[in-house]
Parts: structure tokens; C-alpha cells; sequence
């Protein structure tokens, strides 16, 4: 591996650390919103008499309509200010929220998630546009590796608070307190957040259409969103059994998997920040590497297990959150360096999009190989789920290989155009 040594340039500036924490905290909010709905499932179901039928597709409702959100957007993406348009969405995203805690039955439960989607589905693609506009590819690993913290924090902090006061005032609480935690970010972003419009003096495409077909037309580009694609399919597949297979095979009580997702959550906080700086530091695609063979690993032991002392299942989520955030914060800085400044905004919208897309695929493709005959029991075929993760993992090796490729080809002739620049006399 390549090793580069950290210099002064590499240190975040005040303003830059503002952007972080500001971007890290409306994911915490989007992902908590999403996230949240699984553990509340059982006071869902109960209090509107939903079948699991019914709950299920109020969870993937909202991954469908945020990917339909990402590309009808997408051409758009690059057409305004950065952060007008992250305002715009997160606004959106605090009305659908706040409809979700007023709905009383199912009907406006599902629109309620259905809004919810088209707006909170499109904020991770801004903010992934944000970090490539401001922050270098140098810097980049790290601070992805902060904003992914957001989902370590969502399992810490933001399920169990949420499963706490859902006792107390019920299942419809947490959706009023990420409301609530929303307004003031949305407040401060208002307040704070410096314009980020450098990419319109850049624009060619005369029409959003236009800018659209012109970005999904780019051979490189469509490279990208199929690895990203490919990495989704994995790492959705296994996620919506999870809960399941540990209560249902390994043997985990109801009282215990609070604990599980606390535990794993403060894993992802500690993992997170590492993979980042690792990324920065070695090459992103070796490490990438790496990464899915350990995970591949740990998906073949974990999906074979029967009934296992809790302090193994615990060790074996380790495992698996430094296989899952040692993939995705490399996967997603390298991917974030394939387009241009003038297509950044759509190209991240469509990967967004593809990312939700290939994720609701994934667990409509899981629960067609999962089997449980009853409530009870235990689930039949997760292991072949396994095998199926270890084939796309392989997968999208090769894929992050050709990104891998292009990058380095873009940053030659970007190093070669700059020096040939130089050299000519004013």
C-alpha cells in the first residue's frame, strides 16, 4: 500500500469543521427517521392493526419513492445553489416527519412515508455533492467517514432515546423529536452554511433532461452507479432478517437486542473515523478489498450459526460493522471523484437513487430466499443469503477496481493539463 504523509494542508479549517458537523447531523436525522421504523414495528402493528404485509411495505415504501425522488431530481441537481436546494429538501423531509408522528391509520401512514422518501431520500446525494465541492480528495476518506457516522449514531443514541420515550408517549414521539432536533439544524444551515454555487458558472446543459441523459450517458459514470449498485444489493440483503435471525436462531432475548444495536452502533461511531483516515492515507481500493474478503468471512460464519452465547454475538457484529465501514467509506470517496464539478450533483442523485433502488430489490430478493414457517421458529436458507453477499462482494471488487482505474486516469491527465498550463508563458 501507498502511504502519503499528513501535512498542515490536511488539517480542517473552523468553517470546514462547521460543514462536517452540520452535514453529519442531517444524516443522523434522515437515517434515524428511516431506521426507526423497524424497532417501533411491534407498537405499529399493534396500535393500527397492521398485518406484516402491511408494515413491510410502509418500510420499503419509503426507500422506493426516495430512489424515484433521486432521479427525477437528478437534473436538477446541479442547476442551483447547493445549499438553497439542501434547504428545500430538508424542509420536505421535516413536514413528511412530522406527518408520520400525527398519522392515526395506515392510509396516511404510508403517504406519510411515501412524502417523507421524495425529500429525505434526495439530502444524502446533496451532501455527498457538498463534500466533493469543498473538500479535496485528499481530505475526503475522512470526512465521509464522519458523515457516516450519522448511522452509527442513529443505533447509540437515536433507537434506543427513540424506543425510550415510545414506551412513555407513544410509537408516534420519535417522529416529533427528530421534528424537532430538524428545525434547529435546518436553522442553522439557514444561518451558517456559505452559498456553494461555483458549479453553475460551469453548466452546459441547457435543460434538466438534458443534464440528465447527459450524465447517465457518461461510459465512466454508468462504471460508478453500477458498482454502487452492486455494493447496496450486499449490503441491503441481510439488514430487514437481522432482528429475526438473532432472536429467532441465535438465541437473543427481546430485552438483549437493544443492547445488540446499541453495541454495534458505538462500533460503527469508533470504526467510522479509522476507515476514513485509512482511506486517506493507503489506497482506497485495496482497502476496499480487504474489507469485503474480512466481511465475506464473517457473513459465512455468522449465517451458519445456531444458538450462540450473546457475548459471540456481539464479538460477531464487530466483525461485521469493521467489514461493512471499512467497505463503504473508501467505496463512497472513490466513487465521489469520477464526475465533474458541473455533474456532481445529478451524478450523486443517481447513485443515491440506484443505492435506494438496489437496496429495496435486495430485501425483496431476501425475503424470496428466507424462509420461517411461523412466527417462532427459526429462519430456514439464511445462509444462502450469505453465499449470494460473498458472490456480489466479489462483484463489486471488480467494479471498484475499474472506478479505481478511471479516478487515477482523470487525475493524470487533470496533473498533465495543469503542468502543460504552467508552462505557458502570460
Amino acid at each position: 500500500m501507498t502511504t502519503s504523509t499528513p501535512t498542515s494542508k490536511d488539517k480542517f479549517s473552523s468553517y470546514e469543521i462547521l460543514v462536517i458537523i452540520l452535514l453529519a447531523l442531517t444524516q443522523f436525522t434522515v437515517v434515524l427517521d428511516f431506521m426507526v421504523m423497524s424497532p417501533l414495528g411491534d407498537m405499529l402493528m399493534k396500535s393500527m392493526n397492521l398485518s406484516t404485509s402491511q408494515f413491510g411495505f410502509s418500510v420499503s415504501a419509503y426507500a422506493f419513492s426516495a430512489g424515484l425522488s433521486g432521479l427525477l431530481t437528478a437534473g436538477f441537481a446541479d442547476r442551483f445553489d447547493r445549499k438553497k436546494l439542501l434547504l428545500f429538501f430538508y424542509i420536505g423531509f421535516i413536514v413528511g416527519t412530522l406527518f408520520c408522528g400525527l398519522a392515526t391509520t395506515y392510509p396516511t401512514l404510508l403517504a406519510a412515508r411515501i412524502f417523507t422518501g421524495l425529500f429525505g431520500g434526495v439530502i444524502g446525494s446533496i451532501s455527498m455533492a457538498i463534500v466533493t465541492d469543498l473538500f479535496p480528495i485528499e481530505k475526503r476518506g475522512r470526512v465521509m467517514g464522519f458523515l457516516q457516522m450519522g448511522f452509527g449514531a442513529s443505533q447509540v443514541l437515536g433507537i434506543p432515546i427513540s424506543l425510550y420515550i415510545a414506551n412513555i408517549w407513544g410509537w408516534q414521539s420519535p417522529f416529533l423529536m427528530i421534528v424537532a432536533l430538524a428545525i434547529v439544524i435546518w436553522l442553522v444551515i439557514g444561518f451558517k452554511l456559505q452559498p456553494i454555487d461555483k458549479h453553475l458558472s460551469i453548466q452546459t446543459d441547457r435543460s434538466a433532461l438534458g443534464h440528465l441523459w447527459h450524465t447517465v450517458a457518461q461510459r465512466n459514470y454508468r462504471i460508478g452507479f453500477l458498482a454502487t449498485a452492486f455494493l447496496s444489493l450486499g449490503g441491503f440483503m441481510m439488514m430487514p432478517w437481522g432482528s429475526a435471525f438473532a432472536i429467532n436462531n441465535l438465541g437473543v432475548t427481546e430485552h438483549q437486542l437493544p443492547l445488540l444495536f446499541m453495541f454495534s452502533g458505538i462500533c460503527s461511531l469508533i470504526i467510522m473515523p479509522i476507515a476514513g483516515k485509512l482511506s486517506d492515507r493507503f489506497d482506497k481500493l485495496k482497502l476496499f478489498a480487504i474489507a469485503s474478503v474480512w466481511l465475506s468471512i464473517v457473513v459465512i460464519i455468522y449465517t451458519n450459526m445456531g444458538p450462540t452465547p450473546f457475548i459471540l454475538v456481539l464479538v460477531m457484529n464487530v466483525g461485521f460493522m469493521i467489514g461493512i465501514m471499512s467497505r463503504m467509506v473508501p467505496a463512497i470517496a472513490l466513487s465521489s471523484a469520477l464526475p465533474g464539478k458541473e455533474d456532481r450533483g445529478a451524478f450523486m442523485s443517481i447513485n443515491a437513487s440506484l443505492q435506494q433502488i438496489a437496496g429495496g430489490l435486495a430485501a425483496a430478493v431476501g425475503g424470496m430466499i428466507v424462509v420461517q414457517k411461523d412466527k417462532f421458529s427459526p429462519l430456514e436458507h439464511y445462509d444462502t443469503l450469505g453465499y449470494v453477499i460473498v458472490i456480489l462482494s466479489g462483484i463489486s471488487i471488480f467494479l471498484l477496481y475499474r472506478v479505481s482505474i478511471l479516478v487515477k486516469a482523470q487525475t493524470a491527465e487533470s496533473g498533465k493539463l495543469k503542468t502543460e498550463n504552467e508552462l505557458v508563458p502570460s
